[in-house]
């Protein structure tokens, strides 16, 4: 069982978590009014939600789950919460959110739920990577024994090796890697996400 703290901290979580059709339509409803997610308001950060919801609707529309996937997911036997940690601006989370989604949809017995990083800072903080509040973060939570099965994020497996190697050789993610990994993404269509998601089931 995780500590009387983290269940304390992940429980208040989930009473102010969203379904996904009520994330999106909070960050719809925020694109109105020339907002994004998040306690900073910047144009850029408004810039970058407008392209991740269009590319949230496009793997909504377009993304495939592999069939040995689909099979695993919906026999198993599972009472578990995936509970995200996520923010509007995040290109990651916009090509993980939907993979996700499609999978736990395969489920009854997984639940998921998406929090806002920037309300959540004590969540945030349990759950840091290399002491950064990087997102998405998925968090799987066994619903009856309230214990933290695994986690998950801020990228698929493949791309954090991709991150990693070119951190070693240049030091920083500059924006010509940050335009890469947006074309790995592409062509991947997901793959590499629902691989790493079905490690979970």
């Amino acid at each position: 069982m995780a500590s009387d703290r983290k269940i304390e901290v992940i429980e208040k979580a989930l009473q102010h978590s969203y379904t996904y059709d009520e994330y999106k339509e909070l960050i719809k409803n925020l694109l109105a009014e020339g907002k994004s997610t998040g306690h900073v308001q910047t144009e850029d950060l408004y810039n970058y939600s407008v392209l991740n919801e269009r590319r949230m609707k496009r793997w909504d529309k377009t993304v495939t789950i592999d069939k040995a996937i689909i099979e695993k997911a919906t026999q198993a036997k599972l009472n578990i919460t995936w509970l995200v940690i996520t923010e509007g601006w995040c290109g990651d989370a916009a090509h993980a959110l939907p993979i996700i989604h499609k999978i736990a949809a395969l489920n009854p017995g997984i639940e998921l739920r998406l929090v806002l990083r920037d309300d959540n800072e004590d969540l945030m903080h349990l759950f840091l990577t290399n002491g950064a509040k990087s997102i998405p973060k998925l968090i799987s939570y066994a619903t009856d024994s309230k214990e933290v099965l695994a986690t998950w994020g801020p990228r698929p497996s493949e791309a954090t090796q991709l991150v990693e190697a070119y951190k070693a050789e240049h030091g920083s993610l500059d924006p010509v890697f940050k335009q890469e990994l947006q074309m790995w993404y592409n062509r991947n269509k997901g793959k590499n996400i629902a691989e790493d998601l079905a490690k979970l089931i």
